[in-house]
């Protein structure tokens, strides 16, 4: 139809990548970028796009049925079917079947061997099918013709016609037992005719349903061609997001690009310049240390020489103290030698005096501090930093180029939508519309016939089991009667008119058995080939997906024509589309682009590389040249004050003599021992002047360690601390400073002789970048195409609610149906045999047996007497033939035969 072929065309305007471009996708880097060394920073990903998401349509179908109670005897149905036909569905032989009779059926076909085989492989498969089939016939053709023997086989007193019942002494319990073996059967009968019409009820009721499915699909289908064009506009609309952003990214191509530039040079610059500034911070840390060993230094000379003055005075003082004349006391003199021999501990351990001054070296670096290093440093910086306006200013002609630009990408957007436009969407959809609305019109008026038709149908159907109905009838009015009228004080010659009414209701039920149970058996048997093999034929294997793989076999219905579906649609069956493949994309909710593969229709890489991929891009920035001569990273000033630094005369201090000082103490031995010994020593003289004299020295001994040892040990700590910085700092200063100016000028190189590789390397990145942005967007077309536009659920949703209405609604209960009624037919045969015996219980019989007592014949009175249980009862009579009163059998029983069976 027209109304389709333009709603395939509409959808296969979207675009897809070339197979280059897929190749790079799933790659995930570009080929420059891969070719690129290993060394080499790896380009920022491009910046993701928002496109939205593409207008959902929402659909009303929901394609399931959960049949309810009913279900059970659905399986139960199934079960049976499975039972007669326990085979697998014949897939293969089908296929066969198919490709070996394309040219139509024809008899002398048939006698081919290949045929031959096809034919006994169709009757294995279909052997329960034909067994009960022609079980069903046979019953169908001999049941009448047992009625028409049965009929006359009790003209003539045979068969249960004979209306003469034989006593016997089990009379009871055979009653009982036909009686309880006619009610269960009935009972059972009751079940059936519950199942079929249960099932008659529920295609009536599923009408509705039915209805529902066929609204909600149409509704369904209306959305779906309502919310194409709507999708399709709005992803022919997200063409201007790429487009903005390329339009942006154009307009900032400085900081953009020089962003880029400055990223990959600030891998060589930055390093040199921090070691730069770290340099200039190093010559401030060498000031502060080379001061602080100037000032240390005569502090420790000072200091030095106050120390050694008073300890000579404390000295020569504690040897007049032990010259006493209490030191010649013989306890006390011990104690004052061993003071004496101590004495020569009281002077200094270091001499700072010789030390060298650094004076020169100060003066040096305060020299080189008069330039600030860190000032230049942060002007080369600066300059290197201001890369991304320096672009800026170089690159204003690709600026001024952005209107030509803009015309060419709106001109590709005006391509893009005129192609959306090459086909009468709108229009065929309108049309398309118009025929849904058309056709559920159409639909709707045949409900009223189809009403009708359900309803004659529910009528033929209730008329079919009122006929099983009323046999129950029969049956149940029989045995009531029978059982309320029944007397066992009477003879079955004199019995009631309620049991004999009884008796006759169980015949006229058997006789209305035999003129309705060939017809039902007929109806079953049509019914049951009919509807078992679609439900085994077509049910199941729709279920389970089976018919598909049939009708998507490759060249099932013509030799050169491989695939069915894209041959009906598209005229060209060597398309890879398959039924089960569209339905299973379309039950999955993709899209309808997707689901019939119309990429293998409409190329739409060619469109797609001469309007989104344009060249013309390319060639504007072709043109761009970045030169950054003019960034400086560090002035001559700062080259001759990095040497000058490293020639500042730090690296021929003497270290080691510095260290070697420092590593003696102040003083040769420790003060605040020396003078806790001599307190130690003063307590153990007698109590007198020379023990106080002694404790004064060690006072004084104590005071001098604190006044002038503690403040040299600071120096000294000061002295060491920085003369060990400044050690450091000077190790290889000069190769340091070399280093630093040998990278600054490594990275000044790679800016002025190798920014324009750099340059060229990064507007590829950046152009790379902006078709990016359009990759972006045919990706998202695709993806969209593939699953968010034209979703086709609706499609899925209609071979569902077919396969619901056909199979779930008619086919099952049809089943339900005969395998109700086909249970009746099977028991009335045992419901005929039963009240055929059960009727001669209640029936009023012609002739009865009775017992004479020959002896006592005479001119006794008359005595009657009925038959009692199982006694016979004896007449007497004065009549010389008793036949004349009461009449007998033809065929009276002996008198062996009295308590014995008939």
């Amino acid at each position: 139809m027209l109304w389709t072929s333009w709603l395939v065309l509409l959808l296969c305007w979207g675009a897809t990548t070339s197979g280059e471009q897929q190749a790079e996708e799933r790659d995930g880097t570009p080929v420059e970028a891969r070719a690129e060394p290993q060394r080499q920073r790896s380009p920022p990903p491009v910046e993701p796009l928002d496109f939205g998401f593409v207008p959902a349509a929402v659909y009303d179908t929901h394609a399931y049925f959960e049949p309810g109670p009913i279900g059970l005897l659905f399986h139960m149905v199934h079960a049976f079917l499975y039972v007669v036909q326990p085979n697998t569905f014949p897939k293969d032989l089908i296929i066969k079947v198919i490709q070996q009779n394309m040219g139509g059926i024809k008899i002398e076909e048939w006698r081919k061997p290949d045929n031959v085989v096809l034919l006994l492989q169709t009757i294995y498969y279909e052997a329960g099918f034909l067994i009960c089939a022609t079980i069903g016939i046979l019953f169908v053709v001999l049941v009448p013709i047992i009625a028409l023997c049965f009929c006359v086989c009790r003209c003539c007193d045979n068969c249960g016609g004979e209306m003469h019942q034989r006593q016997r002494k089990n009379v009871d319990c055979q009653r009982g037992f036909y009686t309880a073996l006619l009610v269960a059967t009935s009972i059972f009968m009751s079940l059936g005719v519950f199942i079929a019409y249960a099932a008659n009820h529920n295609v009536s009721a599923q009408i509705k349903n039915t209805r529902r499915l066929i609204n909600t699909n149409m509704r369904d289908l209306k959305t779906f061609a309502n919310n194409t064009p709507t999708q399709i506009e709005y992803m022919t609309a997200q063409y201007t997001t790429a487009k903005n952003k390329v339009l942006s990214d154009l307009d900032n191509i400085g900081p953009l690009l020089g962003g880029r530039i400055h990223s990959q040079l600030e891998r060589e610059v930055v390093p040199s310049l921090d070691n730069a500034l770290r340099m200039a911070g190093a010559m401030r840390e060498t000031k502060e240390a080379l001061e602080n060993v100037s000032s240390s230094l005569e502090v420790l000379q000072e200091g030095t020489a106050k120390l050694q003055a008073s300890l000579s005075g404390e000295r020569a003082s504690l040897s007049n103290t032990l010259s006493d004349p209490a030191c010649t006391n013989g306890a006390v003199s011990s104690t004052c030698n061993t003071i004496r021999s101590t004495l020569a501990q009281l002077g200094i351990n270091s001499d700072y005096s010789k030390l060298p001054d650094v004076n020169h070296a100060l003066v040096n670096v305060n020299t080189v501090l008069r330039t600030d290093l860190s000032n230049i440093v942060q002007k080369g910086y600066s300059s290197f930093n201001d890369t991304p306006q320096l672009v800026k200013e170089q690159t204003k002609n690709i600026v001024s180029a952005l209107p030509r630009v803009k015309g060419m990408l709106d001109k590709i957007g005006i391509e893009i939508n005129g192609f959306s436009k090459m086909f009468p969407v709108e229009a065929s959809l309108t049309n398309f519309t118009v025929f849904l609305t058309q056709g559920q019109k159409n639909i709707e008026s045949f409900y009223p016939q189809i009403d009708q038709m359900d309803f004659y149908r529910w009528v033929s159907c209730v008329a079919v089991l009122c006929m099983v109905v009323l046999v129950l009838a029969f049956n149940t009015l029989g045995l009531l009667c029978g059982v309320c009228g029944y007397d066992e004080q009477v003879t079955p010659t004199t019995r009631g008119c309620l049991s004999n009414t009884g008796g006759n209701l169980l015949m006229a039920g058997v006789g209305f058995s035999f003129i309705s149970v060939w017809v039902l058996m007929a109806i079953v048997s049509t019914l049951f080939v009919i509807g078992g093999n679609v439900e085994k034929m077509v049910c199941e294997p729709l279920a389970n997906r089976q018919l598909f793989k049939i009708i998507d076999t490759p060249f099932l219905v013509h030799p050169a024509k491989k695939n069915f579906l894209p041959g009906m649609l598209f005229q060209n069956p060597n398309i890879e589309l398959t039924l089960g493949g569209m339905y299973r994309d379309c039950y999955e909710n993709n899209g309808l682009y997707h689901s019939l593969q119309l990429e293998t229709m409409f190329n739409i890489n060619s469109f797609l590389n001469r309007t989104v991929y344009n060249k013309d891009l390319a060639k504007v920035l072709e043109g761009v040249q970045v030169d950054l001569q003019d960034v400086t990273l560090l002035e001559q000033a700062g080259r001759d004050n990095l040497i000058n630094f490293a020639n500042s005369g730090i690296g021929h201090i003497n270290y080691e003599a510095y260290l070697t000082e420092l590593n003696k103490g102040v003083t040769i031995s420790d003060l605040l021992s020396f003078s806790t010994d001599l307190e130690a020593q003063a307590d153990q003289l007698p109590r007198g002047a020379l023990e106080n004299a002694l404790k004064g020295h060690a006072s004084s001994i104590r005071q001098i360690h604190r006044d002038q040892v503690v403040p040299m040990e600071q120096a000294m700590s000061t002295l060491s601390q920085s003369i060990k910085q400044l050690q450091r700092m000077s190790n290889d200063l000069t190769v340091k400073a070399t280093n630093i100016l040998s990278a600054i000028d490594a990275a000044e190189y790679l800016i002025t002789h190798n920014a324009s590789h750099v340059v060229k390397r990064e507007t590829k990145g950046f152009t790379e970048n902006l078709v990016g942005y359009f990759k972006q967007y045919t990706a998202w077309v695709k993806h969209s195409l593939s699953s968010e536009v034209a979703q086709c659920k609706p499609i899925s949703n209609i071979v569902d609610s077919m396969e619901i209405i056909g199979c779930s609604f008619i086919v099952d209960s049809v089943n339900t149906f005969w395998f109700g009624l086909g249970g009746c037919c099977v028991l009335l045969i045992p419901s005929i045999i039963v009240s055929v015996k059960l009727a001669k219980y209640y029936r009023r019989m012609d002739t009865e047996d009775v017992f004479e007592d020959m002896g006592n014949t005479g001119n006794h009175g008359e005595q009657l007497c009925g038959i009692h249980g199982d006694l016979a009862v004896v007449s007497i009579s004065p009549y010389p033939n008793t036949l004349t009163r009461f009449p007998r059998a033809s065929a009276p029983p002996s008198y062996a035969d009295w308590e014995g069976s008939p």
